[in-house]
């Protein structure tokens, strides 16, 4: 019996200690956190996004503070539920039905039923709680992320998912920096479920995230799209329009743009015309239809500029002349003969120039954009040289730009440039059979003009705290130098001859000293349906590199699809807008300040960017009213004499008439005083007479005379006399 019992007793409290075991060691943390969540409740306090600025300080992308409208199922009054219900839907405005499932899950005490609402709402909502004592309702803070630009930029910055964390762009690529830490708040409940009193509960504080300056100017920013929306209506571009707009000197973005783009506000709205009536072809609801709008929606949010890698074309000949003339393979006292073809092995590489150029200098070879004499070139560089270039000049990896989604050319192997026949290097030289980004090609050409140093591009410049204190700054960082200094200042001599006399010439900005290449090359994926891609990328002001600008069109709908004809005016329209605004003040020639006066072309049928062209090489500003396609009135008309620097208006559409207005009486007034009111009015004046330092002078006549009615644009001729004079 005494050993029945041991065994017994022995035998039992075996039994419990390994279940004790087995309770708090081997089960007992689930156990803990199950316990946890039967006893508490925590709710989450959503952290402040940090802001992203522009490099002005100008909010590009900001946390507004919203709230989650919460239910607890579990706490939900059942025999209330019809009426609460229909009161949520109808203040939330959803359906009843996602309120009825919510209380389904009566096992819960926490469902989001409806996210970001505003203030109004929520004090809605909890009146009615209030009012009613409706127990299983409650609010929660969060942020909803807010573009005070709309679509600005919005390639760049990406957006934020619905749980608030970076999905695209700047937001994704820094959103451990801009995220912050939520906080929460922790609420003991009782056997039954309901939150105890207040002094149970603790408050976790959430911690704010970082803010981020960027490179980005929105001035800048706004100058380069609204060219790329023109280029893209003018053009009738197909595959979207990229362009970037970048300091030389450090590598820093100042714009960066894919045209069209989206509304990060609403960034599942397709906005591409083409899109929307790609995505109607299918039929609503079906597999085939969502496929196909996830695919169009990814689309739309792709920056062009770092995703897209496309054969460079002509835009490459300022690589392959860089690498000869650092290694002393060519001088400017060098000619070639251009027949209009250059046979290499079995493969005849024709120029655009059928008929061929001719006896060429080194200079004229770039003026002209002559393709044969770039095979010659690159046939003296070899294709050892020329591999080992396009790899220090980065061609070859990534830029490393702070941007998510980056991706790299592809281009031949040493083997392949080095076998018999040398028809891949033949290619290669001039542009062709090998592909990079926009901004791999921009970088790389920047180093050709800007004493040979390759820069890292970057687009965060600073980082702050919650204060607004600087905690981290981007440094700019060399690369490294790929070309001497000597053969950079003779690029630079070769590039600002192809704006000044060659196939960029419709580039050119009046009192600016700008460079830049052509590029003209087939599309790689529309290839066989005859697709083309055109740009251009220029430097400025070219004593002294500051600004690099390249623009690329992907497929216009035009015959005549050269770089020089209609990627170089775009790139020539922003810089017209960004070097005034950067403070590069134009210095005119003497022969330019002694042309007082410009004949007006008649530029009525033309393209906006082909007339704005035309008009800044004839020394005259323009306006652009209306986004058609075309130019179809212009004021003051063709042949007019105007003085240099007075500005045409430009209508592209036929419905957008220009609003007359009275002239004012300028007479007895100073010539400053009356240039004032009316070149504020928008109209051109012209002063005759004679103006002496020292005197008083005023208008003593005005044509046409005060109350005509008069359109912007339109030349008022004042007559101007001395009525006082402090001189003896």
């Amino acid at each position: 019996m005494l050993f029945t019992l041991i065994l017994f007793v022995v035998g039992g409290f075996g039994v419990i200690c390994v279940q004790l075991f087995t309770l708090t060691i081997i089960e007992g943390e689930r156990l803990q956190q199950m316990a946890m969540n039967q006893q508490t409740r925590a709710n989450i306090l959503g952290a402040r996004r940090g802001v992203i600025y522009d490099r002005n300080m100008n909010p590009l992308a900001e946390s507004a503070t919203v709230w989650n409208i919460c239910i607890s199922p579990a706490e939900l009054d059942q025999d209330r539920l019809q009426e609460v219900s229909v009161r949520l839907s109808e203040i939330l405005e959803i359906e009843q039905s996602v309120i009825l499932e919510a209380a389904e899950r009566r096992h819960l005490f926490y469902w989001v039923i409806a996210r970001g609402v505003d203030r109004t709402v929520v004090d809605e909502v909890l009146e009615f709680v209030t009012e009613n004592q409706v127990r299983g309702v409650f609010t929660e803070q969060t942020t909803r992320r807010y573009y005070r630009y709309g679509r600005l930029a919005s390639t760049v910055l990406g957006f934020t998912n619905a749980d608030g964390d970076g999905a695209y762009g700047v937001e994704a690529y820094y959103n451990r920096i801009l995220s912050g830490v939520p906080g929460r708040v922790v609420s003991t409940r009782d056997a039954k479920g309901a939150d105890m009193p207040f002094m149970y509960s603790h408050l976790y504080a959430a911690q704010d995230g970082n803010s981020i300056v960027l490179t980005i100017d929105e001035t800048v920013q706004h100058f380069l799209e609204r060219n790329l929306e023109t280029a893209v209506i003018e053009h009738g571009i197909r595959n979207r329009a990229a362009g970037i707009v970048m300091n030389i000197r450090t590598g820093e973005i100042l714009a960066m743009a894919t045209i069209p783009d989206f509304d990060p506000n609403d960034p599942f709205t397709l906005v591409d015309p083409r899109a929307v009536a790609r995505l109607s072809e299918e039929e609503p609801g079906s597999d085939e239809y969502w496929e196909t709008r996830r695919n169009l929606q990814f689309q739309q949010w792709r920056n062009k500029a770092i995703t897209d890698p496309y054969e460079p074309g002509s835009t490459f000949k300022l690589i392959t002349a860089a690498v000869a003339l650092d290694n002393n393979l060519v001088s400017m006292h060098d000619h070639f003969m251009c027949t209009g073809a250059f046979t290499v092995s079995d493969t005849t590489f024709r120029c655009w120039q059928r008929r061929g150029h001719g006896n060429l200098s080194f200079l004229e070879t770039m003026q002209s954009s002559c393709n044969p004499a770039y095979i010659m070139i690159g046939q003296r560089v070899g294709a050892r040289l020329l591999y080992d270039y396009i790899e220090k000049f980065g061609l070859r990896e990534p830029t490393g730009v702070d941007m998510p989604g980056e991706a790299s050319g592809i281009g031949h192997s040493f083997a392949n440039l080095n076998k018999e026949g040398r028809v891949e290097l033949g290619s290669t030289s001039f542009g062709q059979s090998m592909t990079m980004t926009p901004l791999q090609l921009i970088t790389a050409t920047s180093a050709t003009v800007n004493g040979g140093y390759l820069m890292r591009p970057f687009v965060g410049r600073q980082v702050l705290d919650p204060a607004g204190n600087v905690i981290q700054t981007t440094q700019p960082t060399v690369r490294r130098q790929v070309i001497s200094a000597e053969a950079s200042a003779t690029m630079r001599v070769l590039a600002e001859a192809v704006v000044d006399d060659g196939s960029g010439r419709f580039a050119a900005v009046p009192g600016h000293s700008i460079g830049g290449k052509t590029g003209t090359s087939q599309d790689l994926v529309l290839g066989a349906e005859g697709g083309y891609i055109l740009s251009f990328v220029g430097f400025a002001p070219m004593d002294d590199p500051q600004i690099a600008i390249l623009v690329m069109l992907d497929n216009p709908r035009l015959d005549n699809v050269y770089g020089s004809v209609i990627a170089a005016p775009v790139v020539g329209a922003v810089f017209n807008e960004v070097l005034p605004y950067l403070g590069i003040q134009p210095r005119f020639t003497t022969e330019q300040l002694a042309q007082t006066e410009a004949i007006v072309p008649n530029i009525v049928g033309a393209g906006p960017h082909d007339a704005q062209a035309r008009l800044r090489v004839a020394g005259l500003d323009s306006r652009l009213i209306g986004s058609g396609a075309s130019i179809v009135r212009q004021v003051p008309p063709g042949g007019q004499r105007m003085p240099r620097g007075s500005t045409v208006i430009l209508y592209t559409e036929e419905q957008v008439t220009p609003s007359e207005v009275p002239l004012p009486d300028v007479r007895g007034q100073s010539p400053h005083q009356a240039n004032t009111e009316l070149v504020g009015m928008g109209l051109n004046i012209e002063l005759r007479g004679e103006v002496v330092d020292g005197a008083v002078s005023v208008v003593t006549d005005q044509l046409p005379p005060p109350g005509t009615y008069v359109s912007p644009g339109e030349l008022i001729v004042l007559q101007i006399a001395i009525v006082d004079s402090d001189q003896s």
